[in-house]
């Protein structure tokens, strides 16, 4: 099972001699079905190949979306109506890459969730990580553009707000924000950047997570207890069939809730608002963005005060920080545990940290003045949840690994599996006299 050493020999000449030439077979072989990976993976590992399957459905569709689209302010919103209406299967193309978008989101969601549970950024993985955090930047990128496209009044107020991001960073900020809008406000030279740059970015997150892949490949896989592998005989199996039919059926139970919502709900996800035509005189009553952002909208909201900078600066630096700090995340955790299966302090404030993200989305999504604690608003305990989503990292895991005392590790990866039966019982049990 060694993939550095084996040479696949094809018996029908014609495949040998493209193999000779174009080595193709040798090169999936060893990398896609004999690779040896550990024989203990959850379903938690099968998200990165629902995540490809969600990339390889958002480019198909969104390249026969592209083929009926007119990135034009005065023609877009006719024509996201014209697909759904004349074009055939259109809605049901139209559907399956709006909902997509979501799915896609909550399946990233997941597996970033996994691996802050599972260690899988600590060394030897630095790299892999990082790639992973380069991709969520690109998919956010991707979304957001890919929510301007529609150009609805949601669709155009959420591209004012964000790209009004930009305007808040000294001296650099005003030049940024003139190239994103193609002029001193969102008009028709934006829509034809976002569109550009939504058709091309998922391309380029398709090399990324190519990379990602051979970056994983090097150090191999984390798994469930975080040990290492030692012996690839007893700790691994090969990818195929075992993993491959794995993240098979798991790819296929994701699909059937997505499925269920591109087929009979596939405007749950969208805003009403959405469905107006843009109107630069009208401002909607409330501007939220798509559910996966919203945590970090609450982050931007939350900060409103001055402190040596002004509170506009402030929230863009505490919302860059929020993303950016996952690069550092590797460092910041100073654990030489890995699992937090083994962490018993750490659990806490992990599942913690999952309740706060969650509730920071539901934040992002009200109102500031909504009240939430007697005479306290969104407003004032969205700050709260800030100031927690930042010392989890910027606090606790460091000190954690300082001052938590795990639980003894497995000494290997099949000794967790293979676990020792107990001992048989060799004393036979008295027989009653008979009588």
């Amino acid at each position: 099972m060694d993939h550095q050493t084996s040479k696949y020999v094809p018996s029908n000449p014609v495949v040998r001699w493209v193999e000779d030439r174009l080595p193709l077979i040798n090169f999936v072989k060893p990398t896609l079905i004999d690779y040896p990976t550990p024989r203990n993976l959850n379903y938690w590992w099968t998200f990165g190949a629902i995540l490809t399957f969600m990339l390889a459905t958002q480019i198909v569709t969104g390249i026969l979306l592209a083929m009926h689209y007119t990135p034009n302010a005065a023609m877009a919103f006719d024509s996201v109506e014209f697909i759904k209406r004349d074009v055939n299967g259109g809605r049901l193309i139209q559907a399956i890459h709006e909902t997509g978008a979501s799915f896609f989101f909550l399946a990233v969601y997941m597996h970033i969730s996994r691996g802050l549970y599972y260690g899988s950024y600590k060394a030897p993985r630095e790299i892999l990580w990082i790639l992973g955090v380069i991709i969520y930047l690109l998919m956010m990128a991707t979304a957001f553009m890919g929510y301007v496209l529609p150009w609805g009044q949601m669709s155009f107020w959420a591209a004012a707000v964000i790209t009004n991001i930009f305007g808040a960073i000294p001296v650099i900020g005003d030049p940024i924000l003139q190239l994103l809008r193609g002029g001193f406000s969102v008009d028709n030279p934006t829509l034809n950047r976002f569109f550009a740059l939504h058709y091309l970015l998922p391309f380029i997150i398709a090399a990324v997570v190519a990379l990602h892949i051979w970056a994983l490949h090097v150090p191999g896989n984390n798994n469930p207890i975080g040990v290492e592998v030692k012996d690839k005989t007893r700790d691994t199996v090969a990818f195929h069939p075992y993993y491959t039919m794995k993240d098979l059926y798991a790819t296929v139970l994701f699909c059937i809730p997505f499925a269920w919502f591109a087929f009979f709900a596939p405007d749950m996800f969208g805003h009403a608002d959405n469905y107006i035509q843009a109107n630069p005189l009208v401002t909607p009553s409330q501007i939220v963005p798509e559910w996966y952002f919203l945590p970090f909208y609450a982050i931007l909201r939350a900060i409103d005060f001055n402190f040596i900078l002004d509170s506009k600066l402030l929230g863009v630096i505490a919302f860059g920080g929020s993303i950016l700090i996952l690069f550092f995340l590797p460092w910041l955790d100073t654990s030489k545990v890995r699992s937090g299966t083994y962490r018993p302090a750490f659990k806490w404030f992990y599942w913690v940290f999952i309740a706060n993200f969650l509730l920071l989305m539901w934040y992002g999504a009200q109102e500031p003045a909504t009240p939430v604690i007697g005479p306290f608003t969104v407003a004032d305990t969205s700050k709260l949840s800030v100031v927690y989503y930042f010392a989890y990292f910027l606090v606790i895991l460091p000190l954690l690994g300082r001052y938590e005392k795990p639980r003894p590790l497995p000494s290997s990866i099949s000794e967790s599996v293979l676990k020792a039966p107990k001992a048989a019982n060799t004393t036979t049990p008295a027989m009653p006299a008979a009588h």
